[in-house]
C-alpha cells in the first residue's frame, strides 16, 4: 500500500467519522426537542463546524479520488501527451492555489483568530481549531495535486481519462 493509498484511507475514515458526528448530533437535537421538550444548546454549532471540516476535506478526498467534477471538451480532443501536460499545467495551479490560499492564508487566520482568543458561542471552542481545517485541506489537495502530477498510482490519468471521455479511469476507480 503507498503512503497516498494510506491518506486515501485516513482521510475516508476520518471522513466517516464525521458524517457519523454529524448524525448523531442531528438525532440528538431532534430527541432533545421532541421527546424531551428541551432542545439541545450546541447541537446547531457543532454539525455547522463538522459540515465545514467535511465540505474541506471532502474536497481534498475527492481531488485526491479523481472524484471532483471536470470539463473534458478540451482534454478528450488533445493528443496524450499534450493531455498530460495540461493535466500537469491543471493540477500545478490547482497546487499553487491550495498552497497560496488555503496553507498560506488559512494558516494566518488560525494564528489570527487564536491569537485573539475568539470563542465560538454555544460551545465556547477556540475558533482557530475550528478554521484549522482550513490549511489541512489545502495542505491535503497540495499533496494530492502534486502526486497526480508525479504520476502516483491511478492520479497519474489525464483529465477526460486514460483512453479518452467515458474511460472508467475517469472518477478515480481503480
Amino acid at each position: 500500500m503507498s503512503w497516498i493509498d494510506r491518506l486515501d484511507r485516513i482521510l475516508g475514515h476520518l471522513l466517516a467519522a464525521l458524517l457519523a458526528l454529524a448524525v448523531l448530533a442531528v438525532l440528538w437535537q431532534v430527541v432533545s426537542r421532541y421527546a424531551l421538550g428541551d432542545p439541545s444548546s450546541f447541537t446547531d454549532e457543532l454539525v455547522r463546524y463538522v459540515m465545514v471540516w467535511l465540505g474541506l476535506l471532502g474536497g481534498a478526498y475527492a481531488l485526491g479520488r479523481r472524484l471532483h467534477l471536470a470539463i473534458d471538451l478540451l482534454p478528450s480532443r488533445l493528443e496524450a501527451a499534450a493531455r498530460r501536460r495540461l493535466d500537469a499545467a491543471v493540477y500545478g495551479l490547482i497546487a499553487l492555489f491550495a498552497l497560496a490560499v488555503m496553507v498560506y492564508g488559512g494558516g494566518r487566520l488560525v494564528v489570527l483568530t487564536l491569537a485573539l482568543g475568539q470563542r465560538s458561542a454555544a460551545l465556547g471552542l477556540p475558533l482557530g481549531y475550528v478554521y484549522t481545517v482550513v490549511p489541512l485541506s489545502g495542505l491535503i489537495i497540495s499533496i494530492y495535486a502534486v502526486a497526480s502530477i508525479a504520476g502516483a498510482g491511478p492520479r497519474a490519468v489525464a483529465l477526460g481519462g486514460a483512453d479518452g471521455p467515458g474511460s472508467e479511469a475517469v472518477g478515480g476507480a481503480g
